[in-house]
């Protein structure tokens, strides 16, 4: 793969899309029968971008989006890249209370949202929590528990609530700023000024902020193009939220610098995705292993004529309902993180299927890797497993709030707390975390915030989460607990699972929560219960009762 090449500022990005491929439909969203040619997206993200100057957002201000994956994420992010804003994208699946903490931490001066989604009535919810918001007016907002906080623009709304404006009153602060003054703050912004600041699962309770650049985005979506060998033939649907890296460099920076048409889909859903696939006549799928299992496995697969997706990973049903006989083409030869904004190491989706299997592909142009000694840090040789460490053009700028020691060591490097070696001709081979961190369906879950949550649970003596294999998941999350001798009632996994429901986000909730004895338990010399037999333990009392989680049996 070729070093990626200029343009490295949303400006220089949005002028260069728009210029090559003018009246090709960048964006479709059937849902609201809307579709924006590469024209119209610029002129839609200039519009408000102006409005955003109009509204008083300045170089460096923080404006975070709530929003599925719809029309409106896309000019926002573009938007604020324009001014030179710091997007903060929030997760959508995420609880109340980490929606307000990722707001307060994140430094939001201004957020951009859409009322509701998916059965979470964000509006509504927000302004019960806070009445401040609702007792303000727009562009006034003064609350204690969101203290940088000073507009809210909603989708949706006819009319104002409280401190909340409609769109098109937020638009309308477009009125007045010329384009000259836009252009004038557009040119302003360098390639290394702040850009993102991407919430994601870490090792502790709450997710990390990760500081990404203006070129990070725009280098790593030139390389997907190259990757996958995407064009402008292509019809891209994919369901990976565009508020991780994933979905923003793979799915929407990617199709948008291929010239493609990036058809969207606010929400997952099995049946609605596969008719939007024949119907669009969809040639690149981007999903999840479990997504794609849902929808090989519907019962509508079968009667849909899905021929024209050429591009999505061989091992997906939807391969076979395709029509496609051979593996020629997949992203599985990769490794890379949040903190790399998505790939740090690739080969190109046409590699041969033997040698894609062989590894997770060599570092890019202007990245480093190396394999450290997990304890000392020290660099290992060839072949010799440890930790992968990385460093170059696409890591993060570091954790928001946290000292840059604390992500890096003295010479810049990353310690990614994963394991893996590097053989005789540069090729990764990730061989598992060495962290507790849970992936479960693409996702990060931090068995902190888990454990964190079961707190104010009663009867409980010890409750600890761990990640258990699973084919298409990659983990699933079991939660392993201890019950107080002395609690009545006993607690009751169900009961667990319920409450963790309630304050947690659907991913992180356990699959299943078993209940052990404390004397069946290894433990530390300082009392501590070892997390690597608990884990097979998990595995092990699992397969013994035959146990069923997301369509896999165990045993």
């Amino acid at each position: 793969m070729t070093d990626a090449a200029e343009p490295r500022t949303t400006a220089a990005f949005l002028r260069d899309v728009a210029a090559r491929h003018g009246a090709r439909i960048a964006l479709r969203f059937p849902d609201e029968g809307r579709e924006l040619d590469y024209r119209l997206l610029e002129a839609e993200a200039r519009r408000l971008a102006r409005a955003l100057i109009g509204a008083g957002v300045v170089k460096g201000a923080r404006v975070a989006l709530l929003m599925g994956n719809r029309p409106e994420w896309a000019i926002a992010w573009l938007a604020a890249g324009l001014v030179g804003a710091v997007l903060v994208p929030l997760n959508t699946f995420a609880p109340a209370d980490e929606l307000d903490w990722v707001l307060r931490h994140g430094d939001a001066s201004l957020l951009l949202m859409q009322p509701e989604l998916a059965g979470h009535r964000y509006l509504d919810d927000l302004l019960a929590r806070h009445p401040a918001l609702a007792a303000a007016e727009p562009g006034r907002i003064r609350c204690s528990a969101l203290p940088q906080l000073r507009r809210i623009g909603c989708l949706g709304l006819a009319e104002v609530r409280g401190g909340v404006e409609p769109w098109s009153a937020l638009l309308a602060h477009a009125d007045g700023v010329p384009d000259a003054l836009l252009d004038a703050v557009a040119a302003e912004v360098r390639p290394a000024d702040d850009a993102l600041i991407i919430y994601t699962s870490g090792t502790t309770e709450r997710p990390k902020g990760i500081l990404h650049s203006q070129r990070t985005p725009l280098i790593q979506s030139a390389r997907f193009v190259e990757a996958m060998g995407i064009g402008t033939e292509d019809r891209v649907w994919t369901s990976q939220p565009f508020f991780w890296t994933a979905g923003i460099a793979m799915s929407l920076g990617a199709s948008l610098a291929a010239g493609a048409c990036l058809v969207l889909q606010e929400a997952f859903e099995p049946a609605r995705a596969l008719e939007c696939i024949e119907r669009e006549r969809i040639t690149t799928v981007h999903a999840w292993p479990h997504q794609e299992k849902a929808l090989g496995e519907h019962p509508d697969a079968a009667r849909r004529d899905l021929s024209s997706v050429t591009k999505t990973r061989f091992s997906s049903p939807l391969a076979r309902l395709a029509g496609i006989e051979k593996d020629v083409w997949g992203m599985d030869a990769s490794y890379g993180l949040s903190e790399t904004f998505t790939i740090a190491a690739a080969l190109p989706a046409a590699t041969p299927a033997a040698l894609r299997a062989r590894s997770s592909g060599r570092a890019l142009p202007g990245v480093e890797l190396r394999i450290v000694d997990p304890a000392s840090g020290a660099p290992i040789a060839a072949g010799e497993p440890g930790e992968i460490a990385v460093r170059g053009e696409t890591l993060m700028r570091g954790y928001y709030k946290l000292e840059p020691e604390l992500a890096f060591d003295a010479d810049g490097w990353f310690h990614t707390q994963d394991g893996g070696f590097l053989d005789p001709d540069g090729h990764l081979h990730w061989t598992g975390r060495l962290s507790n961190l849970i992936k479960t369906g693409g996702a990060n879950v931090s068995p902190i915030e888990i454990e964190g949550a079961l707190r104010a649970y009663p009867g409980l003596l010890a409750a600890l989460a761990v990640g258990v294999p699973h084919p298409s998941l990659g983990e699933v999350v079991v939660l392993c607990a201890i019950a107080r001798g002395d609690a009545r009632p006993a607690p009751d996994g169900e009961a667990i699972r319920a409450f963790l429901r309630e304050r947690l986000a659907p991913y992180k909730v356990p699959r299943r929560v078993l209940f052990f004895r404390p004397g069946e338990l290894a433990y530390t010399g300082n009392q501590k219960i070892q997390l690597a037999p608990l884990r097979a333990a998990a595995s092990a009392r699992l397969a013994a009762e035959g146990a069923e989680i997301a369509g896999h049996r165990y045993g």
